[in-house]
């Protein structure tokens, strides 16, 4: 025979399928069928067979059947004329006696796609519904939902629908799913299937006679349904109980994303499903499929943000093995980081090192990072094993060591010391432009303590002209700037170096602008110069930089189960319990501009007193109208900075006293007859329960101990405001000082009571029994009652943990 790919193949295939001889053979008829549909899978055009491969339909063989409609459903776009011709062959294979042909026929007909044949194929798939065989009934119900697919804009047949709504009670399972999908197409448009308290029950019953995917399906379409009553709820979650510890990972999912949805209003309930899952999670991580393993980890991430426990007797389950690939390690060390503990972070630690000098270069720097991770808390451990890391001399892994201790110096100062006896000689392994970055920003920041610091500047200067990444000349201007500043007579020679070839010779124009910023702002003097390059910093007590609590598990619930984990990048996370630096991450919402939502040059300040003469006294605060609060849209770490940091750049600048109609910013004082010793968990947990978030807290016994926390308040007549605010508590030793200063000021000097270095804000009753608690609250746009509700709120809340701990 010719070959395959050329004209005189398909020249050759004609002949054959219209040679009688051959038509009369059966076997040699298949074959010679299969040949066309081999040339057709290769990418061979057999269009020009189509009238042929029409006339071999026509048989009684099955499998010939089946191979030449895989041929005509293939071309009859290109065909619609000849298709014609096939219909009433398919519409005479609908009434075979043989359930197989007729269910193969109904799937053809629909597989046609040509909107010239739907009158011919309605008919056959009304009888189809009504047909004795399931497997007739199964194509006929999927098969309504391609016709409709053909034709979407068609009017909606009002008995085909009521004919599907009743086979939801057929006896095949598999018939009761497609008609949930076939009707879910349909019906997209009006929201899809309509499920009542009847239909509701009656899939829930026969849930277990599904195939796993079946399942999945009906577990999906019952999200939409709300419960009637409490009774109900508990009966559906009584259905639903033995599907959460389903050995299949899907239905396990698709349970627990239809529990939490049920459960949106009874977290305790939700917190026990999550405990339920626990089993079936972990034999999903140890799954032979590694997209199974890889997706159960991301979902295990996602309930530990909510209680960050569940897995912590079980952390040996998420160490690597050899020939895992490198997204499973990566993942794994991620929920490793969250599951550290006192009792457990030695062994963590040495596991992790142990990757660190992993063949992948990706997972060992991985590793690094989530050592650099866990010493946010544990600083002395990981500090040693990152040191002895840099003795390996690995270009890789020195550039990751070096970026980590960048990190980790600017969440914990107090391994500065540490870091910077380090760095000496470790720029000769450093290859890489981030590594480089990381150790120029630690010289800039550190400098002084860095005996060699201007040597090794001055290597970096006399490569300067080779230097590839305009990151590090930006960096090396930054950090020749800042050393200039605390050792001048070691850098001078060298920074005169460097500006001269940025200005003059540098041909990338940012490069060049910060030079010639620099070069202007020295002619403003040291004094300008040390303004701006060691300005403030931000506050190391916001949220962008500590521990993050415990989430309430309706912020991602709506997410489980679906792609979102899976896109979403590593998210670091801390354990609540140890209330330590942590970078935060949230999802904002899209399109929200809270810079310009809270405008924070439109400040009304009302100051307080015990008196109550405001409005806005804490003790007889009432809600006029009814007041509910919500935690959405969420509000970013970043954004929270951002607003509260120009807040008081603001303030500092210039006291806004006038009154503004769109903002208010309130302070209040709060008494309490001992401040409650209480943990993050509590905190976080009393706070949820009025749909307050607390977005930031400094670490348990610190002073001053501050909370920030964020609201969105729904008035009856106001319509939703924002609210942001803080709680800060300074301590014994404060208030001794704001004591000392008070009795200045009224000309009675009390002796011993001054100690340096600390502020006080926070007022002190004379017979010295009641602790207080300034609160700071913005909210925009204004609406005084709805601020006097969440005051009271929020009072009585720390009031209830103030008498509980009591």
């Amino acid at each position: 025979m010719p070959y395959l790919g050329s004209e005189d193949a398909v020249r050759e295939l004609r002949r054959a399928l219209s040679n009688p001889n051959v038509q009369s053979d059966q076997l040699r008829y298949r074959n010679t069928v299969l040949k066309a549909i081999r040339a057709m899978s290769q990418g061979v055009d057999v269009s020009d067979l189509f009238s042929e491969m029409v006339k071999a339909c026509a048989t009684v063989d099955i499998v010939q059947k089946k191979l030449v409609y895989v041929f005509l459903c293939s071309y009859a776009t290109l065909n619609p004329e000849l298709s014609l011709l096939v219909i009433n062959t398919l519409r005479k294979d609908c009434q075979d006696p043989n359930p197989m042909v007729r269910s193969l026929a109904l799937r053809n007909m629909t597989n046609l796609r040509l909107p010239s044949l739907v009158e011919y194929v309605e008919q056959p798939l009304a009888a189809g519904l009504r047909d004795r065989a399931a497997c007739v009934r199964r194509v006929a119900v999927l098969g309504w939902a391609k016709l409709h697919n053909l034709q979407p804009d068609a009017e909606i047949d009002a008995a085909v629908v009521n004919e599907l709504y009743g086979l939801l009670r057929d006896p095949d399972p598999v018939v009761m799913v497609n008609c949930l999908r076939a009707l879910e197409e349909i019906l997209k448009k009006e929201g899809g299937v309509a499920i009542n308290k009847p239909i509701t029950h009656h899939l829930l019953n026969r849930l277990k006679e599904s195939d796993v995917w079946g399942q999945c399906e009906v577990l999906r379409i019952l999200q939409r349904y709300h419960p009637q009553s409490e009774d109900e709820l508990f009966d559906i979650l009584s259905l639903l109980d033995a599907s959460l510890v389903s050995p299949h990972p899907p239905v396990m999912a698709a349970t627990l994303g239809l529990f939490l949805g049920l459960c949106s209003g009874l977290p305790a309930v939700s917190l026990a499903a999550l405990e339920r899952v626990r089993g079936p999670l972990l034999a999903a991580c140890g799954s032979t499929s590694r997209e199974t393993r890889f997706t159960a980890l991301c979902h295990i991430q996602l309930l530990l943000r909510s209680l960050p426990g569940l897995m912590g007797a079980h952390y040996k389950r998420f160490f690597c093995g050899y020939a895992e690939p490198a997204y499973i390690k990566q993942r794994k060390m991620q929920v490793l980081v969250e599951l550290v503990n006192d009792e457990n972070v030695a062994m963590l630690l040495d596991e992790l090192k142990g990757y660190c000098t992993d063949v992948n270069p990706e997972t060992a720097q991985a590793a690094i990072s989530a050592i650099g991770r866990i010493g946010r808390s544990y600083s002395d451990r990981c500090l040693e094993i990152l040191t002895g890391l840099l003795g390996l001399k690995q270009e890789h892994i020195t550039s990751a060591v070096v970026q980590t201790m960048c990190d980790l110096v600017w969440v914990c100062p107090q391994c500065s010391d540490t870091v910077c006896s380090a760095l000496e000689g470790c720029e000769e392994m450093l290859q890489d432009s981030q590594g480089r970055q990381a150790l120029l920003w630690l010289l800039a920041a550190y400098g002084e303590r860095v005996s060699s610091a201007p040597y090794t500047l001055e290597g970096f200067i006399d490569r300067v002209r080779s230097e590839a990444s305009l990151g590090v000349k930006m960096e090396l201007l930054t950090t020749t700037m800042r050393l200039f500043l605390c050792r001048p007579s070691e850098t001078q020679d060298m920074l005169g170096r460097l500006l001269h070839y940025c200005i003059e010779e540098e041909m990338d124009m940012c490069v060049r602008d910060q030079a010639l910023l620099y070069y202007r702002l020295l002619h403003c003097g040291i004094e300008e110069t040390h303004k701006v390059l060691h300005g403030q910093r931000s506050d190391p007590s916001l949220g962008v930089l500590i521990g993050r609590p415990a989430e309430p598990i309706n912020q991602w619930a709506y997410s489980f189960n679906t792609l979102e984990p899976l896109r979403q990048a590593g998210v670091e996370t801390e354990p609540a319990s140890r209330g330590s630096p942590e970078h935060v991450t949230f999802d904002p919402k899209p399109n929200t501009d809270l810079s310009d939502t809270l405008n924070c040059s439109q400040i009304e300040k009302v100051n307080l007193g015990s008196d109550g003469a405001s409005g806005f006294t804490c003790s007889s605060a009432k809600v006029l109208a009814p007041l509910s609060l919500s935690l959405s849209p969420a509000l970013s770490p970043e954004e929270f900075e951002h607003l509260w940091m120009q807040r008081h750049a603001e303030q500092g600048a210039e006291k806004l006293e006038e009154e503004e109609e769109d903002y208010v910013c309130l302070e209040e004082r709060i008494q309490f007859p001992a401040i409650p010793p209480c943990s993050p968990q509590s905190l976080q947990a009393a706070m949820q329960l009025v749909n307050i978030q607390t977005l930031a807290f400094t670490p348990p016994h610190t002073l001053p101990w501050r909370v920030y926390l964020y609201t969105h308040t729904h008035h009856a007549h106001y319509g939703s405001t924002l609210v942001i605010g803080e709680l800060l508590y300074i301590g014994e030793a404060s208030r001794r000082v704001a004591a000392v200063k008070k009795g200045m000021e009224d000309g009675d000097v009390v002796e011993g009571e001054q100690e340096a270095g600390l502020s006080g804000r926070a007022l002190v009753r004379k017979d010295g029994r009641e602790e207080e608690v300034e609160v700071t609250l913005k909210q925009q746009p204004r609406d005084d009652n709805a601020l006097k509700g969440f005051l009271s709120i929020l009072t009585t809340v720390l009031h209830t943990l103030s008498s509980e701990s009591s």
